[in-house]
């Protein structure tokens, strides 16, 4: 069982969250600097928690009207998937590449400092024409880098950006203030504040 403990923010915590608690001290694991939650979220999907994710989410972009949702393969998919079944939108998700292509994309480089990799992340621009009210979902936000990428890409594609949800934040690691530097909204379902001693310190 993983090391839990909150640090409270005063902030009332939502049955989802209170449900992402439970499931990262039961099923997460620390491994150095990242929070593994695959056994749930992002690699063996539990499908009676993603429907609960995606409602949460659809209700932090209550009165948007979203046209679509957009994400990023691999793991941004489920709770992307799930947030735009609730909210009764089509869903699309940024492909990753490795190298340069000849496809007719709006495309971003991404580097990865805990991977230390690039990749490119493209959105046929055939399934994003301009005009679109897009709400972008992950499932996880650290550094910022995929989600900014994502961001521009909408702006590039003569978008709107409605805002970002996260199923997990860190805090820590610049990625908020990354995103809130280009005038976004960014919200999260559960804040990690720190991975320390191998315990996931959440705020509560």
């Amino acid at each position: 069982m993983l090391p839990v403990t909150g640090c409270g923010t005063g902030r009332p915590a939502t049955i989802v969250a209170v449900q992402l608690r439970n499931e990262i001290e039961q099923r997460g694991r620390v491994e150095g600097e990242l929070l593994k939650v695959d056994e749930f979220l992002n690699h063996r999907v539990d499908i009676d928690l993603l429907p609960e994710i995606g409602a949460e989410i659809a209700k932090r972009f209550a009165g948007s009207q979203p046209d679509l949702v957009l994400t990023a393969e691999a793991s941004g998919i489920p709770p992307g998937l799930v947030a735009a079944q609730s909210l009764g939108v089509p869903m699309v998700y940024a492909k990753k590449y490795v190298g340069v292509g000849e496809r007719y994309t709006f495309a971003r480089e991404v580097s990865s400092p805990t991977k230390g990799t690039e990749y490119r992340v493209e959105v046929a621009r055939r399934v994003l024409p301009p005009g679109q009210r897009v709400a972008i979902v992950d499932d996880f936000l650290a550094g910022g880098r995929t989600a900014e990428a994502l961001g521009e890409i909408v702006e590039e594609a003569g978008g709107d950006v409605l805002g970002f949800v996260f199923v997990v934040e860190k805090t820590y690691t610049g990625g908020r203030e990354r995103l809130q530097e280009h005038g976004w909204r960014v919200d999260s379902l559960v804040r990690i504040v720190s991975l320390a001693n191998g315990v996931a310190e959440l705020e509560s």
